[in-house]
């Protein structure tokens, strides 16, 4: 493939040489155009079917090499074939050509572009497959842009080359068919600005606008489609209403109200949604409480001969709860009410695109809005696995019922709940047992970050199963047992309690979703456009009901995008930015992401440099004796731009914070580098690996040179 490239370059750059050398262009001026109209006027009458072979492959030679005398061979189409048969040779040729050109670009160069743009060219992409026709078709119409840029830049994006064809014939056609016209008058013309007139241009410009005031034209229509069931209010008693007071709820609601919107806030349980009452906060106290006995258990290290602690497990769940009722009044009905959100606690049902159907103790009514959001999240998913049910299984909803610990736990998955749990009730003295289908846990992550956390687990004491497939849960004599299959062999596996970990699927169902018809994805979440709008343009959803990730700090991240297209999408809407996720996984050691990893970037084919620092060599992370883990950092070939940091190791959810920073606002390792970092922190991991960056592209040559120049200085 690179040996076609470079041929089909160095012939590509033959030819423009050739065409510049051999002072060809002297040809495509107007006035050789003039000089010798007769004499290809004459040719054609003696040959005419070789004369439009000729000056088909001349125009499309000519546009497929970007070289400049398309308008001149415009010109000579209408003066040799007349404007009819003038207007069609150009347009086939010219479009032909400018296909030409596109492939050549896309062959040579996107590629390269890519890798070395990956973040960048994908926003643009996006944009592309959303609107590449509309974009391709406005370009054409505007003279301002060069043709053969247009071509060029094209062919660097994933535009389908049949849309670039047939949108490239239509728009240049108004363009073909003036300066075709013009041919056909070619003695008239003094210089090509005699052709477009002020007002000519104007015109295009117009007509360049077009696209958009028809794409604005097709979104009303499709509106009104939508909505032709339904009665519109002519008064509202809201501007929004928000569906659910988990993290994506609250901050839709928190915004719409600071920018003195009239909000409700619906909630049918509890106020904080998931993360505060089921997720985030409980498991993070819960972790907490069993890395305290982690420490115990490692007191030698610290210099303590023996160390020892008596604990009920029922106390350690019931700080659990102290800390959700501690945490609790950040999320609370009189905070957000104080704030000038109107919060109703009952069940939601969208009864139109601009009507709620509420269920309180106090009955049932009916509230308008102008807008909606739907923030309903999400909830564990439990497999269809045989004999599941009669084991009673728990989840991440309803272990924080346990007070007492189980003897014997059975994990079923290996993603962030389950690590993150498997590793904690194991350092309470539970033994645990974690099955994961895949060959290894934590499936998004780098091999050797899952092998690192593998390995301490097994320090640990957990019993891992990676590669085993749950089959069937049975009881055989009162012991609770799972069937599971590994390398085609059925194994038993004996347990006390269950608890299902292996993903989360969102709330669609029971507030009227189905009846009004909203769009659902194939991931079984509800279906949002970049606005974070829904098939009905004035309702939204945000958070894990609509994914893509499912994180707190993303749901509020797409509360806001929610919030304020809801409110002013009229005059100015927003799309979700995507391009710097960070998420962490709170096992010991940490292990947190931002950006692309070497699975992805390999799987998006982008090239990449890695460098890594290991923490074992840092000050801070030995004086604590936690000297493990490594901060490893892909940056573009050549360049300290950051494309992706994974960090594992102590707080590496904390200090992952830096590189999102850096990431979000375009700065460089350099930038990190000639950061002061307190001594000793663990933060100072984030100014090593940045120093190892520099050390790795040092510039040899000119050191030697320095080299010699100090030992000059010396005599």
């Amino acid at each position: 493939m690179k040996v076609t490239r470079s041929i089909l370059l160095l012939l590509i750059i033959f030819l423009i040489a050739a065409f510049f050398i051999l002072d060809l262009q002297q040809y495509m001026t107007l006035d050789a155009l003039k000089s010798k109209q007769h004499a290809i006027e004459a040719y054609r009458n003696t040959y005419p079917g070789s004369t439009v072979i000729i000056y088909a492959l001349v125009y499309i030679v000519m546009t497929g090499l970007s070289l400049p005398g398309a308008t001149i061979l415009t010109l000579a189409g209408g003066a040799i074939f007349g404007l009819l048969w003038g207007t069609v040779i150009v347009s086939f040729a010219s479009t032909i050509g400018a296909l030409l050109a596109f492939l050549a670009a896309r062959f040579l160069f996107r590629d390269a572009v890519k890798s070395r743009f990956g973040s960048r060219m994908q926003v643009i992409n996006d944009g592309i497959d959303r609107d590449g026709a509309f974009y391709l078709f406005t370009l054409r119409l505007v003279p301002f842009f060069p043709f053969f840029m247009i071509n060029l830049t094209m062919g660097l994006t994933t535009l389908k080359v049949k849309t670039f064809y047939w949108v490239s014939q239509l728009g240049m056609l108004a363009g073909t068919i003036i300066y075709v016209n013009a041919g056909t008058q070619l003695a008239k013309i003094e210089s090509l600005s005699d052709i477009l007139s002020p007002a000519l241009i104007a015109s295009f410009i117009l007509l360049g606008f077009f696209p958009m005031i028809a794409k604005k034209i097709l979104s009303l229509i499709q509106a009104k489609k939508i909505y032709k069931n339904w009665v519109k209010p002519k008064v509202f008693d809201n501007n929004l209403i928000v569906i659910g007071a988990g993290s994506g709820g609250l901050v839709t609601s928190y915004i719409a109200a600071a920018v003195k919107a009239k909000v409700t806030l619906i909630e049918k349980h509890k106020m904080g949604g998931d993360c505060l009452n089921t997720g985030c906060v409980p498991s993070k106290a819960f972790i907490r409480s069993a890395k305290w006995l982690s420490h115990l258990n490692r007191a030698e290290e610290f210099g303590i001969k023996q160390a020892s602690a008596e604990f009920d497990f029922s106390d350690v769940m019931e700080r659990v709860q102290h800390i959700i009722k501690t945490v609790e009044p950040h999320d609370s009905i009189e905070r957000y009410t104080k704030l000038g959100v109107d919060i109703i606690v009952g069940e939601a049902k969208i009864v139109s695109p601009w009507k709620v159907q509420v269920k309180t103790q106090e009955g049932v009514k009916t509230l308008t809005t102008r807008s909606i959001v739907i923030a309903a999240g999400a909830r564990p998913f439990v497999p269809e696995i045989p004999g599941i049910a009669k084991v009673n299984p728990l989840t991440s909803d309803n272990v924080w019922n346990l007070r007492e610990l189980p003897k014997r736990l059975l994990i079923l998955g290996g993603g962030p709940i389950g690590c993150e749990l498997a590793q904690s009730f194991t350092r309470f003295g539970c033994q645990v047992t974690l099955v994961q289908r895949p060959s290894h846990i934590m499936i998004r992550e780098d091999t050797e970050v899952s092998e690192f956390v593998m390995n301490q687990f097994e320090k640990e004491g957990i019993n891992l199963r990676v590669g085993h497939s749950a089959k069937e849960f049975v009881i055989e004599k009162g012991e609770k047992i799972m069937m599971a299959e590994v390398e085609g062999q059925l194994v038993k596996i004996p347990f006390d309690q269950l608890l299902i970990a292996i993903g989360r699927t969102a709330n669609i169902q029971g507030y009227g979703v189905e009846e009004l018809g909203i769009t659902i994805s194939s991931r079984k979440t509800i279906e949002t456009n970049e606005f974070q709008e829904t098939n009905y343009p004035n309702i939204y959803a945000c958070g894990d009901v609509a994914g893509p990730y499912q994180f707190t700090h993303v749901a509020a991240h797409q509360a806001w995008y929610a919030a304020v297209n809801a409110l002013f999408g009229q005059f100015k809407r927003f799309r979700t930015d995507y391009s710097v996720i960070p998420w962490s996984t709170f096992t010991d050691p940490e292990v947190a992401r931002v950006g692309l990893n070497e699975r992805e970037a390999k799987e998006k084919n982008i090239l990449y440099e890695v460098i890594t620092y290991g923490i074992d060599d840092l000050d801070r992370a030995i004086t604590d004796s936690e000297a493990h883990g490594f901060v490893k950092v892909l940056t573009q070939p050549g360049k300290d731009k950051i494309l992706g940091v994974t960090i594992v190791g102590e707080h590496a959810g904390d200090l992952i914070a830096e590189f999102v920073l850096a990431m979000k606002h375009g700065l460089g390792l350099n930038k990190i580098l000639g950061t002061i970092h307190i001594y000793p922190t663990m933060a100072e991991a984030n100014k090593y690996v940045a120093g190892a960056w520099k050390r790795k592209h040092a510039p040899e040559g000119l050191l030697s040179w320095v080299g010699k120049f100090h030992g000059w200085r010396r005599g």
